[in-house]
């Protein structure tokens, strides 16, 4: 299986070339590497290049965008400009962050996922950060969810679900539609992936509200935001965030913001969650 890489990339100078070292060391290579150099005022293009000019199927793609970071919308509007650049002569299409390191096997045990079952439509490891000199689990979500930093789809799924949605909460939406269009969805553990920033290092305080606003977008509801809400508050370590998560909901609803589902899929997004807060109470 042939399997595509984009990468956007903002200010990445020091950690790009540890990823894509990564990506060339792997036991089945990509096809094809697109690297999106997102507003980078550093050496980001410079250091993919260096690697482009020994491996001819990296490539580097320049954008100019707002400089500040909010998540989710920026960041899918760099990898949308990635995949316009890109062939339709792939199977899986993966979108990684430019500040990971994968383990030589990672792509190889990927495809095996994809190729021992043709339901399976998304499939990817963990991240793990260093604390005081040990790597461990980056524990933000439960353990059958793909972080956003790593992220592979199977061709068919990936057109199914219409591409990713740009806006805070495209790495949920993508597996609730997978799971409402019937497709399978594999977390590895034995696939350990250094994360070298952790997650929101680079957030501003407007984003705090956009996790709110993400849950209203999802079609969750008052009440499966309010103990999305308090769980997320609690994982981070700051029961503060909770009221900004209903802030950010409550904003939302009241300017009546496009949800990213259609009604029907809301309702099975809800449906859904509930059933997996209750398999947990049980």
């Amino acid at each position: 299986m042939k399997y595509y890489i984009v990468i956007p990339a903002h200010n990445e100078q020091d950690l790009i070339g540890l990823t894509l070292q990564s990506l060339v060391s792997q036991t089945v290579l990509p096809s094809k590497v697109v690297v999106v150099n997102d507003n980078s005022t550093d050496k980001t293009e410079e250091v993919v290049l260096s690697f482009a000019k020994e491996n001819p199927y990296i490539s580097v793609v320049n954008k100019t965008s707002d400089a500040i970071h909010l998540p989710g919308s920026k960041v899918i509007q760099a990898f949308q400009k990635g995949f316009e650049t890109l062939d339709s002569d792939y199977d899986i299409i993966v979108k990684i962050d430019g500040d990971l390191i994968f383990p030589p096997n990672y792509f190889e045990t990927i495809i095996k996922h994809f190729e021992s079952d043709p339901k399976i439509g998304m499939a990817g490891g963990f991240c793990y950060i260093d604390k005081n000199g040990e790597w461990v689990l980056e524990n933000l979500t439960d353990k059958d969810h793909i972080r956003g930093a790593l992220k592979a789809y199977r061709k068919e799924t990936f057109q199914q679900i219409g591409g990713l949605k740009p806006a805070m909460g495209w790495d949920t939406v993508d597996e609730l539609l997978c799971k409402y269009y019937g497709w399978k969805i594999v977390t590895d553990q034995s696939l350990h992936v250094k994360h070298l920033k952790p997650t929101g290092a680079n957030y501003n305080k407007t984003a705090r509200y956009k996790q709110g606003e993400a849950f209203y977008t999802l079609g969750y509801g008052f009440w499966i935001t309010a103990i999305a809400s308090a769980k997320l508050a609690m994982m981070k370590k700051k029961p503060l965030l909770f009221l900004d998560y209903i802030k950010g909901f409550t904003k939302a609803k009241r300017a009546k913001t496009p949800l990213l589902v259609t009604p029907e899929q809301a309702k099975f997004i809800r449906n859904y969650r509930l059933q997996k807060m209750k398999q947990k109470l049980i």
